[in-house]
């Protein structure tokens, strides 16, 4: 029953931003670290930030200070803002959620930067 619902992929053009919304319904516990991950067509999928409950911070080498990640646990949401996208960032954007002992993940939210 535990379900994340993320927003704001969409298409954009190189140098443009976006910014994600995860939200985790139906957990009776509040979830412990949360992350965006990204898979693209052909590769694995991989880390892209991460935020403990705390609000300590992880970003993949990638990243290169364009992003931020930030949460807020009264909602229960965590946000990814995207700046300075590249075409090399066209993925597919899951969120995670690490709630008690299990790994919670969305359905992916495309994100395609192209001019």
């Amino acid at each position: 029953q535990v379900r994340l619902v993320e927003s704001g992929g969409g298409l954009v053009q190189p140098g443009g931003s976006l910014r994600l919304s995860c939200v985790v319904f139906g957990s009776i516990f509040r979830p412990d670290t949360m992350g965006w991950y990204r898979q693209a067509p052909g590769k694995q999928r991989e880390l892209v930030a991460k935020i403990t409950r705390g609000g300590s911070t992880n970003y993949a080498d990638f990243v290169e200070g364009r992003f931020a990640i930030s949460r807020d646990n009264a909602k229960n949401t965590v946000y990814l803002e995207m700046n300075t996208l590249k075409p090399e960032d066209t993925a597919v954007y899951l969120c995670n959620a690490f709630v008690r002992w299990t790994d919670y993940w969305g359905q992916g939210t495309q994100v395609t930067v192209s001019s």
